[in-house]
């Protein structure tokens, strides 16, 4: 009698499922993940909710670096030998996280080609992402940086619905993430508003209208 053919590797469902070296967390929001200085031991996948990872210098400086969505990895250094976290991860809304131990991912990178891929994949659209974030940071103006952040968050380009709207995500943080002050960025805010590019109700909607801002000269 013959056996059945082992199933195919799928690496969505590995990511779902709790197993050796993979466990299954709730988060609040608010809650910190891993801080800044902790040992790098795991990496984790994002199944539902938002995070957000920061950053503090030695003078105490603080700026947010990335606001990740589900679908996303973080904490990923630690396969490449980092030994310490280089910034802090905690929830901006209710999460769902997957924690892989980092044994437990190499072994899947060296034994599933159908995981590396994936994996490969997402590092490479995220290194593209902060190369542009510092093309941006270095041609652009405070006004340009913030409208092209509002459409990247709104996943503006993605599949979904042509006016999307953001949970709510303060100045303070928009702020940190463009590289400017907070004044700044209630300015734009209130002239995109006036301009009829975004509005509020409930939460932010942002219009596709807002990428003339991005493309004006």
């Amino acid at each position: 009698m013959k056996s059945k053919p082992a199933a195919a590797f799928d690496p969505r469902e590995f990511l779902s499922k709790v197993g050796k070296g993979r466990a299954l967390g709730s988060y609040k929001l608010g809650r910190v993940i891993f801080t800044q200085g902790d040992t790098a031991d795991a990496l984790f996948y994002i199944q539902k909710g938002k995070i957000k990872l920061g950053v503090v210098s030695k003078q105490g400086k603080e700026a947010v670096v990335a606001i990740l969505e589900p679908g996303a990895f973080f904490g990923e250094g630690c396969l490449a030998g980092q030994k310490i976290r280089m910034s802090t991860a905690s929830a901006m809304s209710d999460c769902s996280l997957m924690r892989l131990e980092k044994a437990s991912v190499v072994r899947e990178l060296l034994d599933q080609p159908t995981f590396a891929d994936m994996f490969l994949r997402y590092v490479l659209s995220r290194n593209i992402r902060i190369e542009e974030d510092l093309v941006d940071q270095l041609f652009n103006s405070s006004e340009k940086r913030l409208a092209r952040l509002l459409l990247l968050l709104a996943n503006f380009g993605k599949d979904t619905e042509p006016e999307p709207v953001i949970a709510q995500i303060s100045q303070e943080t928009l702020a940190e993430m463009i590289g400017t002050t907070r004044s700044r960025v209630s300015f734009f805010m209130n002239k995109f508003r006036k301009l009829g590019l975004i509005e509020y109700n409930g939460g932010m909607k942002v219009h596709s209208s807002l990428l003339n801002i991005v493309l004006h000269d």
